[in-house]
């Protein structure tokens, strides 16, 4: 998993990863059906989410962006009938023994086929591997990988590897730091989550460490592109550069959180609700972020805001965007 810090505790294997071990290779889902056909509308809205006006994606022919994979597959607020006993009794086991918080890590797909209109889905899915106990700034526990084979129209579409971590949080005394020293007044139990670092956007968070945003740029059509990936979406293109944000922008939709609350997402010392909006950048690439300097009610669609940067704790900074009521 990589970018993510952790440590075995223990000399071996502890007496709960024997119980957990049992679980792999058993099934987390059998013969599960998809709730819509691949269809025009879902696509349509996803290119839009993500700023992808690739044209393989749009009129005759279109095929599914391949990063829905997983899409189509997803049971929503009501969930799969088709999910297995085992699954939900591995996460028994879990939930009694105190690791009842979760945090998905990361995922890998496998394309083998488009998906086009029409096609319907089915899917296969098993618990594949389960960890040793680990530690990590969050806490202790263990990371849980789950496979899902993909068909689209009974042929194998795709693969589509999930891992979580399930762990019990880690407690930490009020003034103290992850590492044990002082933090300035900030309680430890209410750190902003880290964010996972890899290989293909720890040139981002190093650009954030000195103050920039940096966008990438594709070394042979020149599209920007941004989140940080490892290919260009217009040409494919793996070679690419950098180029700094000029760091204005404008509100281009948000929503705002009023509950649960989370004082660890708070801009301000008011820990009510906040912003989370998808920023417009100048450079004509989005962004997700908090808005900040109005209050979360004056936050508008086509404001003006300009990227600032937010400590928010003694280990982490994060871009935000400055609003102005004006």
């Amino acid at each position: 998993m990589t970018g993510t810090r952790y440590r075995q505790v223990g000399g071996g294997p502890d007496a709960l990863y024997g119980r957990l071990k049992a679980y792999e290779g058993r099934a987390a889902a059998t013969a599960g059906v998809g709730k819509d056909l691949v269809n025009e509308p879902m696509i349509r809205h996803w290119c839009e989410a993500m700023g992808d006006t690739n044209p393989a994606y749009a009129g005759p022919g279109a095929i599914a962006p391949p990063t829905m994979l997983q899409a189509w597959t997803m049971g929503g607020l009501s969930g799969h009938s088709d999910r297995s006993s085992a699954y939900d009794e591995l996460f028994g086991l879990l939930d009694g023994a105190g690791y009842t918080s979760v945090v998905a890590t990361d995922c890998e797909q496998e394309y083998l086929r488009p998906l086009r209109p029409g096609d319907e889905i089915t899917f296969d899915a098993v618990i594949e591997s389960v960890s040793e106990r680990k530690t990590t700034k969050l806490g202790t526990g263990y990371f849980i990988t789950t496979r899902t084979d993909v068909r689209a129209a009974g042929e194998p579409a795709g693969t589509h590897r999930f891992r979580i971590l399930r762990y019990r949080p880690a407690v930490r005394a009020r003034g103290t730091k992850p590492g044990g020293g002082p933090e300035a007044g900030q309680d430890g139990r209410n750190l902003r989550p880290r964010p996972v670092i890899n290989r293909d956007n720890a040139g981002f968070w190093q650009g954030v460490a000195e103050h920039k945003l940096l966008i990438q740029r594709c070394g042979q059509c020149g599209a920007l592109r941004f989140p940080w990936l490892p290919g260009c979406n217009e040409c494919g293109c793996q070679e690419w550069d950098t180029v700094e944000a000029s760091g204005e922008g404008t509100v281009f939709s948000h929503v705002v959180m009023h509950h649960p609350p989370f004082p660890a997402f708070r801009t301000s010392d008011d820990a009510g609700p906040y912003a989370v909006a998808l920023i417009e950048l100048a450079e004509g690439v989005r962004m997700v972020s908090n808005v900040v300097g109005v209050p979360h009610g004056k936050v508008r669609t086509g404001m003006p805001v300009r990227l600032e940067f937010l400590r928010t704790d003694p280990e982490l900074e994060l871009p935000v965007f400055r609003g102005s009521e004006g």
